[in-house]
């Protein structure tokens, strides 16, 4: 029998990425931000951004460097079009890339919306010791990767293992 173990809040930041979208008409966005404090972590940080690679860096290496973030969840640019530009943009910026986040997506998207799950480019890694996930911009895209793996994977109580107990070690050399 194992240890229970107490939740640990972390600190994540919310980026949505799009054209057309404010903080009025911003559900993606909203629906992480509800999610993730009702599960009790806390906002850090939360913008808008259009759909720029280097308007996108700019905000994400900023929030990479701030150390008061553990986690940050991008929303948008994932797809196909040529305005799509969050994997671009974000890749470049990983120490290591979390192939497995964007294959489970996807397998957990077809029980959903079946074969146009392959227009899901959702990406994840690790930059600088915080946990980047890159998810589509709808809010059932957001709501599947946070209900079915996000939310798992950083609650420190999750077994047989998660994101948050190997946090300390996420910048050793």
């Amino acid at each position: 029998m194992s240890t229970p173990r107490d939740f640990v809040p972390l600190n994540i930041a919310i980026l949505t990425v799009s054209d057309t979208r404010t903080e009025e008409n911003d559900i993606s966005g909203k629906t992480l931000v509800e999610r993730l404090t009702a599960a009790g972590h806390k906002l850090a940080e939360k913008a808008i951004v259009q759909d720029d690679i280097y308007k996108i860096r700019a905000v994400v290496s900023k929030w990479i460097a701030n150390s008061e973030i553990n986690i940050i969840i991008t929303t948008g640019g994932t797809g196909v079009t040529g305005r799509d530009c969050t994997p671009e943009a974000i890749k470049p910026l990983f120490d290591k890339y979390l192939e497995g986040f964007g294959e489970l997506f996807r397998w957990v998207s077809f029980e959903e919306i079946q074969t146009s799950t392959l227009q899901s480019r959702a990406i994840s890694g690790v930059a600088n010791g915080i946990y980047i996930f890159c998810v589509p911009g709808s809010s059932g895209a957001c709501r599947t990767a946070w209900d079915k793996i996000i939310q798992f994977q950083l609650d420190f109580r999750t077994r047989p293992c998660n994101f948050v107990e190997m946090m300390p070690r996420l910048l050793e050399k």
